[in-house]
């Protein structure tokens, strides 16, 4: 290791010093012998004044021209529209894979529930033939009677927060209808 760094320290180091190189002309030279700057193809000055000249549009770039300004109002919107539902279709990947997450360690017990509140839902669908309404109406009610029965918490919290929603809905309907019947009582 010691040779390789004595080897090597000696050559850099003389890599940092400078040096100074004169040229002198020969005295036996001639002047015509001399080279000018000009007569070198490295420095050769272009004769005359050079000037861009922009070749004509051929007919496929006018065409491809008028497709980009025809298109670019639906590009714009397009980006636009990536740009909103980007953050919105990555938090529902978030949520499918922290979902799949979840059954994959589901508590004990999960699957046996989760079947009772589908199987709830399947037997709400079988009683409700006829109406469409009620097609609507006794599938969720089945499900959400049967998810009572294993989660009363969040059922009980799910109550009181849908009691209160559907009480201030009733009151603005209510308010928008007294004030539709103030107005026709008026005319």
């Amino acid at each position: 290791v010691f040779q390789v760094i004595q080897r090597s320290v000696g050559p850099a180091s003389l890599s940092l010093l400078t040096f100074k190189v004169y040229a002198s002309a020969k005295k036996d030279s001639s002047h015509k012998a001399a080279v000018k700057v000009n007569e070198l193809s490295l420095y050769s000055v272009p004769e005359g004044q050079s000037k861009y000249v922009e070749e004509p549009r051929t007919q496929l770039e006018e065409s491809i021209s008028h497709l980009r300004h025809y298109c670019e109002p639906y590009t714009s919107w397009c980006q636009e529209m990536y740009s909103q539902t980007k953050p919105k279709m990555q938090s529902v990947v978030q949520w499918g894979l922290d979902s799949y997450e979840y059954l994959q360690n589901a508590p004990p017990g999960f699957f046996p529930r989760l079947g009772v509140i589908g199987f709830s839902g399947v037997v709400g669908l079988l009683l409700a033939r006829g109406s469409k309404i009620k097609k609507l109406v006794y599938p969720p009610v089945f499900m959400g009677l049967a998810a009572s029965l294993y989660y009363p918490q969040q059922a009980i919290v799910f109550v009181q927060v849908s009691g209160e929603k559907l009480y201030d809905w009733g009151l603005r309907g209510y308010i928008v209808v007294e004030d539709l019947w103030k107005e026709n009582i008026q005319k």
